[in-house]
């Protein structure tokens, strides 16, 4: 979709679309649109849409909600693309020029519109027409100054936030560890962040059996994917963000069941919402000094695959009990955390993970789960969700849930006792995390997949992660 601020609309027939806030309807707009509205009952409530015919043409008009929050912002213009994105209409006339928008506000609005028309359709190959998606452009008419500049911002926002549903909406026969890291390279080609990759000799090397017991049962090799922003004053520790990247799991041994085991393509959701970030980040070049590490792996149950009751040496030195090895997500990053401690002197990390079903039963799909051992950090990740929409609610660590992970023979399990299941394996995490190093851990389990379309996003792939990770760099590291 491309996006063009113009004087007048190109084509006199285009559809115009008005944001109107909550019970504020334009003056300008003719008597007849204006008593088909209220009659209608439109208030302008967030993403509510309402076409109007009059004399002088149609218009549609979409609501913004009360307060401009850039959440309502964005799902009023995802709705308005989602109305009439496979309409036959190819062009949409923005009308701003009756609104009180900001540049900021304007450009929300436009990141919804923009992110609610992206669908994957790289194996669709018998749409019809009526099925197709026609809206090429978005015309903006009336834009308040400065909204072009502002857009170049979120513009780069919504390529990282496309970059992270093509990731989890790609099949697993065609992203693993390897087409992962070579998508990355691809992508971020001439955006100058630096990219460094571990194989599997060089895990070895290291150490990493706790990664690599995971990976052992799959033809895929693994890969720890690095990649470094230097936006930041020279010499600054960097902030961390850590994903897992899980490209299928069938549960190793601990096999799944069989029905839904064909989501398990977005096990990896945590790195790639870390890669879409990193992407947008640098896009926008923003001022900070930012590391992304992507613990790449397939779990597989084949005759090499790793058994209930092994016992593995993570790079730290800690050896832990395999108990389930479904529990796989916890191991790759308990590897992937100890090396960018040790390789990177990170001032703060976060990691993010697909990592329970716990988290789904506790916060099904409206918020993800954030641990943390640093209240400050916590307090700004809440903050960024909140103002970002990507929601999380913050749960608790505590030593007499660590005791839970006890093992006889080992330095710990990888799993704890049925009740809990989100917080042990919080609690699991934080046995990796060196010199009390200000870390948060967010369970992304019930977000980065939806089986239905939402506000920015049709049904599959949300993005979730790549706003709040965006949120947090500009509200932490760049105020």
């Amino acid at each position: 979709m491309n996006i063009r601020f113009v004087d007048n609309a190109g084509s006199a027939d285009a559809l115009r679309v008005v944001p109107v806030s909550k019970n504020d309807l334009p003056a300008s707009m003719p008597p007849v649109a204006r008593d088909n509205a209220e009659r209608a009952r439109f208030t302008g409530k967030a993403g509510q849409v309402l076409e109007i015919f009059h004399d002088g043409g149609r218009l549609a008009l979409v609501g913004l909600g009360e307060d401009k929050k850039a959440a309502d912002l964005e799902k009023a213009g995802g709705a308005a693309v989602a109305k009439y994105w496979t309409s036959g209409e190819s062009t949409i006339a923005l009308d701003l020029s009756d609104s009180d928008l900001n540049a900021e506000d304007a450009a929300a609005l436009l990141l919804g519109m923009k992110l609610r028309n992206w669908r994957h359709e790289r194996f669709k190959t018998k749409l019809k027409d009526e099925q197709k998606r026609t809206i090429e452009t978005i015309e903006v008419i009336g834009a308040p100054a400065g909204t072009s500049e502002a857009w170049e911002t979120e513009a780069a926002l919504a390529e990282g936030i496309e970059f992270t549903k093509h990731l989890i909406a790609e099949p697993a026969n065609t992203l693993y560890p390897e087409s992962f890291v070579d998508i990355c390279r691809e992508t971020y080609a001439g955006t100058g962040l630096e990219i460094t990759v571990l194989d599997k000799q060089q895990m070895t090397d290291l150490g990493m059996g706790s990664l690599l017991g995971v990976a052992q049962g799959s033809v895929r090799d693994p890969r720890l994917l690095c990649v470094v922003w230097n936006g930041g004053e020279a010499g600054d520790a960097p902030t961390a963000f850590v994903g897992k990247g899980v490209t299928f799991d069938t549960g190793g041994i601990s096999l799944k069941p069989g029905p839904g085991m064909e989501d398990m393509k977005w096990d990896m959701g945590g790195a790639g919402a870390v890669a879409g970030a990193m992407l947008a980040l640098a896009k926008r070049k923003a001022k900070a000094n930012i590391v992304g590490v992507c613990g790449l792996v397939e779990n597989m149950p084949d005759a090499a695959a790793q058994r209930p009751g092994d016992i593995v040496t993570s790079m730290s030195g800690q050896t832990i009990e395999v108990l389930n090895t479904d529990a796989e997500g916890r191991l790759v990053l308990a590897d992937a955390l100890h090396w960018v401690q040790t390789e990177h002197k990170p001032a703060q990390i976060v990691d993010f993970a697909t990592l329970t079903g716990a988290m789904l039963i506790a916060l099904g799909h409206e918020y993800a789960g954030v641990f943390s051992n640093n209240d400050d950090l916590a307090d700004a990740l809440l903050a960024a969700g909140k103002e970002s929409g990507d929601k999380l609610w913050r749960f608790p660590l505590s030593p007499a849930y660590d005791k839970l992970l006890e093992s006889p023979i080992a330095d710990m399990k990888n799993i704890g006792p049925r009740v809990a299941g989100s917080i042990t394996a919080a609690q699991f995490l934080q046995r990796f995390i060196l010199d009390d190093t200000p870390w948060a851990h967010c369970d992304i389990a019930g977000m980065v997949w939806s089986d239905k379309p939402g506000a920015t996003y049709d049904k599959g792939a949300t993005g979730y992660g790549v706003r709040l990770i965006d949120r947090f760099v500009r509200d932490t590291l760049e105020s």
